[in-house]
């Protein structure tokens, strides 16, 4: 772990930040003790996608086969008064 005087952070602090954004932490210190530490944030887990459900074979499982002709559905809209 890179150390860092509090003068260095205030004066040069672009290379502390780059050591910090290159995965390094850095511990900032004030008369020989370290006060502070600087750490880049976590890296994000991979997500997997998301399964999707299969609906086209939650139909065929519901109904089965059936499939009704046209001229049933027809009928079927005809006969009610909307």
């Amino acid at each position: 772990m890179k150390t860092a005087t509090l003068r260095e952070l205030r004066h040069d602090f672009g290379s502390v930040f780059a050591c910090v954004e290159q995965g390094q932490p850095v511990g900032i210190s004030r008369r020989g003790k370290i006060i502070a530490l600087l750490t880049p944030p976590p890296r994000p887990k991979p997500t997997k996608p998301k399964k999707r459900p299969d609906f086209a074979a939650r139909l065929k499982r519901i109904y089965g086969d059936l499939v009704l002709p046209s001229d049933v559905v027809l009928e079927e809209r005809e006969s009610r008064p909307y």
